[in-house]
């Protein structure tokens, strides 16, 4: 068999493997912080808050916050999406160094 189709083989592998933990790492999110949240309002209402109140309490909230930030670092992994160090700013920096490196070699020419 061919090397290279065995390589796209393991590639796409690993990238289904990823998707897979993320969308269950997605559905975990959105079934234990719902069950949490309902726990707190029910423990809330139960002891004389309206659900008005207990629903726009942060502790209602704060875990769907937090977690959600971890979730959403976890997407920006997935789907390779990062507005930080994108290609185009790779490549800059490559040919950056390229570059000083070049000019450092020159000196002792």
């Amino acid at each position: 068999m061919d090397t290279r189709y065995l390589d796209k083989q393991i590639k796409a592998k690993k990238r289904v493997e990823e998707l897979k933990g993320f969308y269950w790492h997605l559905a975990s999110y959105v079934v234990v912080n719902l069950f949490i949240s309902t726990m707190k309002i029910v423990r809330d209402m139960g002891d004389g808050e309206t659900f008005g109140e207990t629903f726009w309490d942060f502790g209602t909230f704060a875990v769907w916050f937090f977690w959600g930030i971890g979730l959403a670092f976890h997407a920006m992994k997935v789907f390779s999406y990062n507005p930080f160090f994108s290609k185009e700013w790779e490549e800059r920096q490559i040919q950056k160094y390229m570059e000083e490196d070049k000019r450092e070699a020159e000196k002792y020419r």
